[in-house]
């Protein structure tokens, strides 16, 4: 079968232990994206597998339209809106999905919310540039870190990625502040967290907020901006699941009125980043490169499946 893995951007999935399931078929991995239909219907219409990274690349109508010889798709993870299931289905295409684990993306918010609230990556940066205990040259921004022991950390979206944040926290001495659906604000009371009483206590209350939730239509811009603005001036804002959660410009307008003082984000809605990008070289953003589940363990995981789904369906076929 000719099978194309997409968007390696590390060109590591080769390296893979469960790459060697493949070692049947004939597979092209590509490191680079291929940018508008034109190019991807180009790059893709040999082959009759493809492997998607999560979300990498989209899928939709018009590009299936034009891969006569695609029979499978094989996700990464489970598939989250960047396949149109309605025209594969049109089109004879099947699409199979793979599993996930929590631990890798929990991992990370928890290395994001540490590494911002001690200002980690600015003394860091200005130690290489031989600059002793500085968080900045500007005064503004020069300012000491802070322990999360007995501060408030907000989690929206009490899911299986919540739920280890919130384990993480309680660890640390924090008090966890659970907001999101009404079954998952009965399961934190449960598991012992304290559930909010509304959105506005939820923003305006916390020390740091961290959203875990799925993206669908009745997620999407969920965070407004006059929630943003609701938050204290020294608060941390933490999203590592999805950029559209947040409503377009909501965090830039934000974090330039003042409230909340910082944030840290992993995702992002255009992907690679763009280097216009307005939250780009901000003292109070960090920024990392979708590394929720970029990790070996993940990896092994979620291609392990992913090839494993192909040879099941060749098997049937």
């Amino acid at each position: 079968m000719k099978i194309a893995i997409l968007d390696d951007y590390q060109d590591v999935v080769r390296g893979l232990n469960c790459f060697s399931l493949l070692h049947e078929h004939e597979v092209k991995v590509f490191n680079n994206r291929a940018v508008g239909l034109g190019q991807l219907a180009i790059r893709l219409q040999q082959f009759e597998a493809l492997v998607l990274i999560r979300e990498r690349t989209i899928l939709n109508r018009p590009l299936l339209s034009k891969l006569p010889n695609l029979k499978l798709i094989s996700q990464t993870g489970k598939v989250s809106g960047n396949i149109d299931l309605d025209a594969a289905a049109e089109f004879g295409i099947q699409v199979v999905e793979g599993t996930g684990d929590p631990t890798a993306p929990a991992e990370l918010a928890w290395a994001l919310i540490m590494a911002s609230s001690r200002k980690i990556p600015q003394y860091a940066q200005h130690l290489q540039e031989g600059v002793w205990q500085a968080a900045s040259l500007h005064a503004r921004y020069n300012q000491l870190g802070r322990v999360l022991k007995g501060r408030q950390l907000g989690i929206w979206g009490y899911g299986r990625i919540g739920k280890l944040v919130a384990n993480y926290a309680r660890a640390f001495g924090m008090q966890v502040l659970i907001w999101g659906s009404e079954t998952s604000r009965q399961q934190a009371q449960q598991d012992g967290f304290i559930a909010a009483t509304s959105q506005q206590q939820f923003f305006e209350s916390s020390d740091i907020i961290s959203l875990h939730l799925r993206l669908n239509d009745a997620t999407r811009h969920i965070v407004q901006l006059g929630d943003l603005q609701r938050m204290k001036p020294d608060a941390l804002f933490v999203n590592i699941s999805r950029a559209e959660l947040v409503a377009q410009d909501a965090l830039l307008t934000a974090l330039s009125q003042g409230r909340p003082g910082s944030a840290a984000l992993d995702v992002f809605e255009n992907e690679p980043l763009p280097t216009d990008y307005p939250l780009r070289q901000r003292e109070n953003v960090l920024l990392t490169p979708h590394l929720g589940y970029v990790e070996q363990d993940s990896y092994e995981l979620y291609f392990g499946r992913a090839f494993q789904n192909i040879i099941e369906f060749c098997a049937k076929a």
